[in-house]
């Protein structure tokens, strides 16, 4: 018997785990999954962080737990640990990322490979530490990638704003997040796992939203003539999340305004 669309939608005693859930877009996606129902771990290595992002919201069951996804020691003990304490994993979003190193032209070997690592690899060895968790009874992996690793930027946009020039490094990993998508989809279809990817598009910090001149820009280019805000992803996240989307894998939602339609 199929369940009602609001069971559907679900996260109730489900238990899932977000990586740098406590930045910009990871807060909406940590709100996200918590309003579904589900228990939520945010996974980071700020505390203070943490508790900033979400003071005074009225959360329940969202919990902080130290893990750094360059070492794969912290993020197989934060896995060890959720599973200790909840019996279980359900849903995995792998959002948290890191780079240094910006001019095309400038990069150096150890900022281009400090920025694969943190945009890609990272990525990998919390898909490999989470498998055997997920192998018995299923479960959700969502991948947090970019327009950037769809489409190339439109140089012209960043003349009178080079600080934002989004680096190739960032480009180039997030491409390779969505192949490890498509990938991991296959390979772990037969467990019942899915794994999808969310693609950004323009959701520039609030520090870079000060640049006026530059948001304006970015708003003219996009379709729907605005910059994305946190709680767009919302919707995605939970679709992915719960069984709305039991029968998608290896796929990727571009929340991005219409930017790679042009």
């Amino acid at each position: 018997m199929s369940k009602p669309i609001n069971e559907l939608f679900s996260l109730t005693g489900k238990v899932a785990l977000v990586t740098g859930g406590y930045g910009h877009l990871g807060t909406a996606i940590t709100e996200s999954l918590a309003e579904a129902g589900a228990t939520v771990y945010v996974l980071g290595r700020s505390v203070d962080k943490f508790e900033e992002a979400f003071k005074g919201k009225a959360l329940d069951k969202v919990y902080f737990l130290t893990c750094d996804i360059s070492q794969t020691e912290s993020i197989a003990n934060a896995f060890k640990q959720v599973q200790e304490t909840q019996g279980r994993l359900d849903v995995l979003v792998n959002n948290a990322f890191y780079s240094k190193g910006q001019q095309p032209e400038q990069l150096t070997d150890e900022e281009w490979a400090y920025g694969i690592d943190g945009n890609l690899n990272s990525v990998y060895r919390c898909i490999r530490e989470v498998i055997p968790y997920l192998k018995d009874k299923g479960g959700r992996i969502i991948n947090v990638s970019s327009m950037y690793g769809m489409v190339s930027p439109d140089f012209s946009i960043y003349e009178e704003s080079p600080a934002s020039l989004n680096p190739p490094h960032y480009g180039a990993a997030k491409a390779g997040v969505l192949q490890l998508t498509r990938y991991f989809a296959c390979y772990l279809g037969k467990y019942n796992i899915t794994v999808n990817a969310v693609t950004p598009g323009p959701f520039p910090s609030e520090k870079v939203q000060q640049d006026k001149t530059f948001i304006e820009k970015l708003e003219r280019k996009n379709p729907l003539h605005r910059i994305g805000k946190p709680e767009d992803l919302k919707g995605a996240f939970v679709y992915l999340a719960s069984d709305a989307s039991a029968y998608m894998t290896g796929q990727n939602m571009v929340l991005d305004g219409g930017w790679t339609a042009w």
